[in-house]
């Protein structure tokens, strides 16, 4: 793995913003608008692309039923009662 080039500095600006040299950002497939993500390691900075999380992953566990059947957690949902 090439982790530098002669081509590939930047410099810090007024309000700590930096450009990623653009061979690095079509390498890695960064695009306008996407997030970074930023780790200090042994006094050096790591910037990671951040990937887009999986949709079942952001839910998983955010609906508890604390053993409630499915409809029960649905009508609830709704502000409904459940037919007796």
């Amino acid at each position: 793995m090439i982790t530098y080039y002669i081509d590939m500095n930047s410099k810090v600006g007024e309000r700590g913003q930096i450009t990623i040299p653009k061979t690095l950002r079509d390498r890695l497939g960064i695009r306008p608008g996407q997030s970074v993500e930023f780790e200090e390691l042994d006094g050096s900075i790591l910037i990671r692309k951040r990937l887009p999380r999986d949709p079942v992953d952001a839910v998983y566990g955010v609906l508890r039923s604390f053993a409630r059947s499915s409809d029960e957690v649905v009508a609830q949902l709704r502000d409904e009662d459940l037919p007796s």
